[in-house]
């Protein structure tokens, strides 16, 4: 009996063991592909607003170091003036200590001086408008060049703290970039999507499969046809890859049109159309102001989806819009 008892709670002892393995055994299955996908969709929507942010700050950088030269610009000349002022009133000051002041003035008013009364008394007033305009001269230079040092201070301040953020924003997309290319190896078994199979078919200049469209919105389109194919380069406006507005911004470069590279600034710098009114080589701009696309004709749009991924041609409905826009 003894042996029996021992065998039945042995076979217990297994059973409940069983029982409490199992449900973790379940908990710990590995996600689907499409849980997957999900994951790394809803990673990439996160990653392009951080990458957006990236490329305004690079827009910001750019248009403050255009400040700064400017005013360099301005500055040396400013310098020169204020020497030159400063130099005229140190000369003025050392003419009235050697001459006592006025002593030129009064010799004017002495009896027997040739000229009349009324010319001695206007050259007087005009000497006396010269050192008042060369004093007002000096402290009018003097005065520009103290407020454009002060905006070239502030402006390179602004670049400093821009260029730290950047640093900082970089750091964060290359920590979400490698989790994201992890995702994408367990759900596709490679990081990044093949490269185009046929490279060398493909250049913005003669791209054979665009639509035929005139003007510089058909060099646009042709542009971004010729992009096809190429990965998607957070930061990147070409030629080797591209991020959603550095497409677009690249191709319109290509049509003598300058384009910030910021989904938000382009939305800034279109004008705006119904969709009713929209034609090839217009831009998208999907909601949040997070992604933009070229719009090609018949739905479609070319764009640089997301990390991992090729820029291709697919229909415009891939997320809510939140408008469309022209460039002038």
């Amino acid at each position: 009996m003894s042996s029996l008892r021992m065998l039945v709670r042995t076979l217990t002892i297994a059973g409940l063991t069983a029982a409490l393995i199992a449900p973790s055994s379940v908990a710990r299955a590995e996600p689907s592909v499409a849980e997957l996908t999900a994951r790394i969709e809803k990673s990439s929507t996160e990653l392009e607003r951080v990458v957006e942010s990236y490329n305004k700050l690079n827009e910001e950088i750019k248009a403050n170091k255009e400040t700064a030269a400017a005013l360099h610009a301005r500055i040396g000349p400013l310098e020169e003036q204020t020497a030159r002022s400063r130099a005229d009133v140190g000369q003025m000051a050392v003419t009235a200590y050697k001459t006592g002041g006025l002593r030129t003035a009064q010799a004017l008013l002495e009896p027997g001086g040739s000229a009349s009364l009324l010319d001695r008394l206007s050259t007087i007033d005009r000497l006396t408008r010269e050192r008042q305009d060369r004093i007002a001269g000096f402290t009018t230079s003097q005065r520009k060049l103290v407020d454009e040092k002060n905006r070239l201070d502030a402006t390179l301040a602004r670049e400093a703290a821009q260029a730290r953020s950047i640093a900082n924003t970089r750091k964060k997309i290359e920590r979400d970039l490698a989790r994201l290319y992890e995702l994408r190896r367990e759900a596709y078994g490679r990081a990044t999507e093949a490269p185009n199979p046929r490279p060398a078919a493909r250049s913005a200049p003669d791209a054979p499969d665009a639509p035929a469209v005139a003007g510089n919105a058909g060099v646009a389109v042709r542009y971004a046809y010729g992009a096809i194919g190429k990965p998607y380069v957070w930061g990147a406006d070409g030629p080797g890859g591209y991020d959603c507005s550095g497409l677009t911004s690249a191709a319109w470069r290509a049509a003598g049109r300058s384009l910030p590279h910021n989904t938000r600034m382009q939305w800034g710098a279109v004008t705006h159309i119904g969709r009713g009114d929209l034609r090839p080589g217009d831009l998208v701009f999907y909601s949040g102001l997070g992604h933009v696309a070229l719009y090609v004709g018949g739905g479609q749009i070319i764009d640089a989806p997301s990390a991992g991924r090729n820029v291709l041609k697919r229909s415009m409905g891939i997320m809510p819009i939140q408008g469309y826009g022209r460039v002038r």
